[in-house]
């Protein structure tokens, strides 16, 4: 005979796996659907409340991407795809969607040019969900930053050695790229961790600065006294960094903020820029350092709006890469938040192009800290002149942005985001320019006493 207790129990499980069955038969669903051109690379993402699994190939003649995702089923986000691609798009033509078995749906992209796709799955992280991700970068590309430590390399080389070889081309930094990057990395280690010991060429001027060395690829490239400024617009694309009380995002402010900068040092002779990004697309913290590097850039400022916990912190701030720890808790907290921009934005930790990075990002020198220090400074006391600051210190921590191994760089937080009135006050273009301004005489300041050719002497 059933006691009443064993008879509830299998009545209790028996509902339970009656409300259950349903959920566990359905697959996920679409959140949203979000399309991200930029000149390197497209990024489709689709969100979703639960783990999605695709797979996908690679069709030429024409050139389209096919990809079958399971647990789907074709709803009206799916079906209006096509009308998120953008016309000037430089690698998606059009989007095909169909149900194509009861539980697959398939994308068609049909593509402008062949791509080499990047695909992978995202948990859910801040305000995402589930997220797979397609990125579609150009089939002939190379490995840009394999490239970049393959050039350094040869450089090292002709230093060494007196030659004035011209740098490696894509195509040659590739050939045998393992064995001499290992020999890369382990040389310039060495190197790094003899800095601050190694003695002093003897060939010095009369200031005990050392007697400048050979730099033909800089010469070669640009008139030798010319500044090439790196500006770099925080966030962007699936990273919409901090949110203001009214919604506005970090990401669109300091975008604006960076173009009144970009403006300003081109009207300026001999100072050209590079940006990051010139528009709405995330960028990877390692990439920001590598397109720098690339560029051979003189200088590195990144821009930021503060997000904090409490609505009552104000003012900007100024920041450099840090040798030890933090200057401050709340350096240490606003580095944490900058640094998560990759696992917000969304990278493929898998990538080899992302472990050869995380050793670039080692190897900044004490050298580059001080120098980066001093264009800080000034810059800090510009800022000063012209709005509220939040610390009248320049602070240090472990921004990976900042990890350039040889450019001075720095992080200007232009404002607290989520402070009500500077959220405002960002969205007003005559504070937007002002901060601009600020930030470019302070780094005019730095090039008085410390002109391109004369850090070069400091840093090489």
């Amino acid at each position: 005979m059933t006691s009443p207790r064993r008879r509830f129990l299998v009545q209790s499980s028996s509902l339970v796996l009656l409300l259950t069955t349903p959920l566990l038969a359905r697959g996920a669903t679409l959140m949203s659907i979000r399309v991200w051109p930029a000149p390197e690379y497209t990024r489709l993402t689709l969100e979703s409340d639960g783990p999605l699994s695709a797979t996908h190939q690679v069709l030429s003649d024409p050139p389209r991407l096919v990809v079958d995702i399971q647990g789907l089923q074709l709803d009206n986000q799916l079906r209006e795809l096509a009308g998120k691609v953008k016309s000037d798009d430089p690698f998606i033509k059009d989007v095909r969607v169909g149900q194509y078995k009861p539980d697959v749906v398939r994308l068609v992209i049909d593509l402008k040019q062949a791509v080499k796709p990047q695909v992978f799955s995202l948990l859910p992280v801040a305000a995402y969900q589930n997220r797979l991700v397609f990125d579609l970068y150009p089939a002939h590309s190379g490995d840009r930053l394999m490239a970049f430590m393959q050039q350094q390399e040869a450089l090292e080389r002709d230093r060494l050695t007196g030659a004035a070889a011209p740098p490696q081309t894509v195509a040659q930094a590739q050939t045998g790229q393992q064995d001499s990057l290992g020999d890369w990395i382990r040389k310039h280690r060495s190197e790094l961790d003899d800095s601050q010991t190694a003695p002093q060429s003897p060939q010095v001027l009369a200031d005990n600065t050392p007697a400048p060395r050979a730099d033909p690829v800089r010469r070669d490239r640009r008139n030798f006294h010319s500044v090439l400024l790196a500006i770099d617009p925080g966030h962007g694309g699936e990273d919409p960094g901090a949110t203001g009380p009214s919604g506005v995002h970090e990401k669109d402010v300091v975008l604006l903020i960076a173009h009144h900068l970009r403006d300003l040092a081109m009207n300026t002779p001999n100072m050209r820029v590079m940006m990051t990004r010139d528009s709405d697309y995330f960028v990877p913290l390692w990439t920001r350092v590598e397109k720098a590097q690339s560029a051979n850039a003189d200088l590195f400022t990144s821009i930021h709006a503060d997000g904090w916990f409490t609505p009552e912190a104000r003012g900007a701030s100024v920041y450099c890469l840090s040798d030890g720890g933090a200057s401050s808790v709340e350096a240490r907290l606003m580095a944490q938040r900058e640094n998560a921009a990759d696992a917000i934005g969304g990278i493929d930790i898998n990538s080899r192009s992302y472990q050869v990075a995380k050793v670039l990002l080692d190897m900044s020198t004490t050298a580059k800290i001080n120098a980066s220090l001093k264009m800080a400074r000034p810059t800090l006391s510009k800022m000063g002149e012209l709005v509220h600051l939040h610390s009248r210190q320049v602070q240090q921590a472990g921004f990976a942005v900042l990890k350039s191994p040889t450019i001075p760089s720095m992080l200007v937080e232009t404002a607290f985001i989520s402070n009500p009135e500077e959220e405002a006050r960002l969205q007003t273009p005559a504070y937007r320019k002002q901060i601009a301004r600020a930030i470019f005489e302070g780094l005019r300041a730095y090039l008085d006493t410390n002109p391109p050719l004369a850090r070069r002497r400091v840093l090489t």
